[in-house]
């Protein structure tokens, strides 16, 4: 098969509708959920958590991966059962755990509502801001394989031009999740730091995005493997795109306050919006500077690259202001579903947004990144993050009915609430398995790594494999054992504590 057939395999597509990106949405966090449920109920089976390393590998593979692999291919066009299957389980999961809870064992419900709401926890970690990441990472690993066969849903796929694909919001989420833990947000009020030097390091910490980047375009042009020109150019790919985006972020914050950072993402996203509709640049970045999409020219040639980096550091900088609202001092179980209802809030109205804009200025479009793109992308990232804070204050309250319970990568009690006391519970954690046994863990320490390696080995296999003429039962074979070879890789590195950083 071809090169030439790969790229047409992959263009002039136009996406799905928003109401089915929002139905699969919550599936990572009922995934993450199922799994936390699971080692509760086997504390409760077996009185001692689950020590064996291998037994949490092939637990996290199993529930955290498979079922996402399975619901963008071949289950598919069932995914509402899929998700409602994997809530009935949960739901009933939750109902057993409570019936043989060891806490609060004779204490009517609203009781145990209202001690839980007062519960304090760790207020330095937030697990949904690690898993949020940890699980874009993983959900783009699996596409950018999974795209190749034909049993990946073309709608799926990203958009040629208009439209609002699995994969668009794939690559907004990763700048999303990027600005959500960016230097700028955990950088400490009051803390004096030299302008110059920090933005020189800030600069600096970008190198390997750049290497990356220059990497992928040498072994693209050495192989003659196909490429989707039209989605950043000839010679821009989506590394050159992160690094500038931080470089940009890091100059702006460095002059404007980084309270402000939603207005300047504001500011960005309607200036380029109103040069995209009241100049001749949407038909610039559309069909080149001749009409005739030439790409004559390093700036024509990557025209697409270039101008869409303008609405990524608007979302970035969103993005930002989250982060330092997610950040605030807060530890009660009852401030987080405050967090929740505000976050649903202002993804109510960020719809509300998009809907005028979709219908009055310009459909969403990746490759331009313009305003309703940024719209998007900011709504269903906050609409994301919220599932996640869901299912981990649903694993909190499994914690809190079952003494000793311990779950990976989950918020931990920080002392037990004064109610609790009363009734003489022990709600620390033992932490007999530590935070580190999970794949989710391993993933976060070697983020940019388990891309790379993702990346390497999606190469790898469309030279090897005739992708698109795969049936059903060898595509998920090779789709899993990928995914496998990724997570053990990264679990091996994180059961001998490497971490491969060096800037």
């Amino acid at each position: 098969m071809s090169q030439k057939q790969k790229e047409e395999f992959i263009s002039n597509l136009n996406g799905t509708t928003l109401l089915e990106i929002s139905i699969g949405l919550p599936l990572a966090s009922l995934c993450l959920l199922s799994r936390g449920l699971l080692l509760i109920f086997y504390f409760l089976c077996y009185g001692k958590p689950l020590q064996s390393m291998v037994g949490h590998f092939l637990l996290d593979f199993t529930i955290l991966v498979v079922p996402p692999v399975l619901s963008c291919t071949i289950l598919a066009p069932v995914l509402p059962w899929v998700m409602l299957s994997i809530t009935v389980f949960c739901v009933s999961l939750v109902l057993i755990i409570y019936s043989r809870r060891t806490n609060y064992v004779r204490v009517p419900p609203k009781q145990i509502i209202s001690d839980f709401l007062r519960t304090s926890l760790e207020p330095e970690y937030i697990p949904s801001i690690t898993v949020f990441r940890v699980f874009v990472n993983v959900l783009t690993s699996i596409s950018i394989l999974a795209v190749d066969f034909p049993q990946y849903p073309r709608r799926y796929a990203k958009t040629e031009t208009y439209g609002t694909g699995v994969m668009d919001f794939g690559v907004g989420s990763f700048v999303f999740g990027n600005a959500v833990v960016c230097p700028e947000v955990r950088l400490k009020p009051g803390t004096a730091q030299h302008k110059v030097s920090y933005l020189a390091r800030q600069f600096f910490a970008v190198w390997p995005l750049l290497l990356l980047g220059f990497g992928r375009v040498m072994s693209i042009k050495a192989i003659d493997y196909y490429e989707h020109v039209s989605e950043y150019g000839v010679h821009w790919n989506f590394f050159f795109t992160l690094a500038v985006v931080r470089m940009a972020a890091s100059l702006l914050l460095a002059v404007f306050p980084v309270r402000r950072a939603w207005l300047i993402a504001a500011t960005l996203a309607v200036v380029y919006e109103g040069f995209l509709s009241f100049s001749p640049l949407k038909m610039f970045i559309l069909h080149g500077s001749d009409g005739q999409d030439s790409r004559d020219g390093f700036f024509n040639a990557n025209r697409e690259g270039i101008f869409s980096v303008i609405g990524y550091l608007a979302v970035y900088m969103a993005s930002v202001q989250v982060g330092l609202y997610l950040l605030k001092k807060r530890s009660l179980v009852r401030d987080w579903l405050g967090v929740i209802g505000s976050f649903l809030i202002a993804v109510f109205l960020l719809f509300i947004c998009l809907h005028v804009t979709q219908t009055h200025i310009d459909a969403v479009s990746r490759r331009m990144a313009n305003l309703s793109f940024c719209v998007w992308v900011i709504a269903h990232g906050l609409l994301l993050f919220s599932c996640f804070l869901v299912a981990d204050l649903v694993l909190v309250f499994g914690k809190f009915l079952v003494a000793g319970a311990s779950i990976p990568c989950s918020w931990n009690f920080m002392q037990p609430a004064a109610a609790s006391k009363k009734h003489d519970l022990e709600l620390q954690d033992r932490k007999t398995v530590p935070r580190s046994v999970c794949m989710i863990s391993a993933v976060n320490k070697n983020q940019l790594l388990y891309f790379l390696l993702a990346n390497v080995l999606t190469g790898f296999v469309n030279m090897v494999v005739d992708t698109i003429h795969s049936n059903a039962f060898w595509a998920m074979f090779v789709l899993h054992l990928y995914m496998f070879t990724n997570c053990l890789v990264m679990y091996l590195l994180q059961a001998r504590n490497i971490i491969l950083k060096w800037w």
